[in-house]
């Protein structure tokens, strides 16, 4: 069985308030097209279908449009929710989409009973865990402590391997696959370690051991939006499309997994396309204006770090010029003058004259560098003008 397992789909997620839909729905086609050409069984997505718990009606064509294509390509679906997604309008109606193939598992009841698909080699279950905040599950298992992500996880994965071990009785055999949207890592169980130890935390979720996941032939996890292998059988697919800065660079894509008889078996990375690449452009603004080696930027998403020692004025306006894409701006000086332990005030009454009060302003709202020789004689010859003024009046 042929399994594409990608995830962190965020339909409807801006960027830099541009909409990424059209961006998305390319990458999304590309999709589509491996699982026709490489003859996909499944499509495991793992959390954060959407990127609002409120999507709009663009959003839900875009996913009614690709969820219709990957099953006339010969694929079924097994979807999860994510901390993103509204439980509720994900799984709207999913009783009567799988009875086409398109299995949406959001419910906290749902992880414990597989969504079975046969192959030449037997059953495969695949076993959804939607995002299960524990806050708002808890109550459903009053004697369990369900107060963290490992805890819960912990609690769904033993009643999945329970329900695993049941099965391989009674159906003589059967593969597994689970679907999980969290943040795993190689960390100690909570048994293993001290309270401060477990203090951990990342996006605002628990950290979850590697080891909550034993027992499944693969894990397809959501959340991170970069591919990662945590083990050969635990990994992230990571996002099909950037959606920030500190994803520039990083490969898109989706994990092509084949289980044969004995299980797990080849694993390879599909890489999808960037419909527009990100890049951070560094130096000073005339530079970035004029330099030739920039020249294959010019389509891209551009955030520039300017190095200018003064910020530069309408420097957006001016980056748009060239960079029709550049979206976001920063002023980092190439250099800042270390202030003398005196306060801003303090200098400003041990001034001598106009002049130095001017120049004690420039110096401190420009990172300490003090007006030029031109400026100098700007200021100068404006305050000569003013005093002459003020003489005549």
């Amino acid at each position: 069985m042929k399994i594409l397992h990608t995830s962190d789909w965020h339909i409807g997620r801006t960027f830099h308030t541009h909409s990424t839909l059209e961006h998305l729905g390319l990458v999304l086609d590309a999709l589509v097209a491996v699982v026709a050409e490489r003859a996909v069984d499944v499509v495991a997505v793992a959390g954060d279908v959407f990127d609002s718990a409120m999507p709009s009606k663009e959003s839900y064509a875009l996913l009614t449009d690709t969820l219709r294509r990957l099953k006339e390509a010969g694929a079924s679906v097994v979807m999860t929710s994510g901390n993103h997604d509204s439980a509720t309008r994900l799984g709207f109606q999913s009783e009567w989409a799988a009875l086409a193939g398109i299995h949406v598992v959001t419910r906290p009841d749902q992880y414990a009973s597989p969504i079975t698909i046969t192959d030449e080699h037997g059953p495969v279950h695949f076993y959804g865990i939607p995002y299960l905040e524990p806050a708002l599950i808890r109550h459903l298992h009053p004697g369990v402590s369900l107060k963290t992500h490992e805890q819960v996880l912990d609690f769904a994965m033993t009643r999945i391997r329970d329900d695993l071990a049941l099965r391989r009785l009674t159906e003589c055999g059967g593969r597994s696959v689970v679907l999980s949207h969290c943040f795993a890592a190689g960390v100690a169980p909570a048994t293993e370690s001290s309270d401060v130890e477990r203090d951990i935390t990342a996006g605002g979720l628990d950290v979850v051991p590697l080891q909550v996941f034993d027992g499944c032939d693969y894990v397809a996890l959501g959340h991170i939006h970069g591919r990662a292998t945590l083990t050969e059988r635990v990994r992230y697919s990571g996002a099909p499309l950037h959606y920030s800065f500190a994803e520039a660079g990083k490969a898109r894509g989706a994990w092509l997994v084949e289980l044969d008889a004995g299980g797990l078996g080849p694993i390879e990375w599909v890489d999808l396309p960037v419909p527009r690449r990100l890049v951070v452009l560094s130096g000073e603004l005339a530079d970035l204006l004029a330099d030739e080696a920039y020249a294959d930027n010019e389509g891209d998403w551009v955030k520039a770090i300017l190095t200018d020692q003064v910020r530069p004025l309408d420097a957006m306006r001016a980056l748009h010029s060239r960079f029709a894409h550049a979206v976001a701006l920063e002023h980092r000086p190439a250099f800042t003058v270390e202030a003398d332990g005196s306060t801003y005030a303090e200098r400003i009454r041990a001034a001598t004259g106009d002049p130095e009060i001017v120049a004690g302003f420039l110096a401190f709202v420009r990172n300490g560098v003090g007006p030029s020789e031109f400026e100098r004689a700007l200021i100068s010859e404006l305050l000569n003008e003013q005093n002459a003024k003020e003489v005549n009046a």
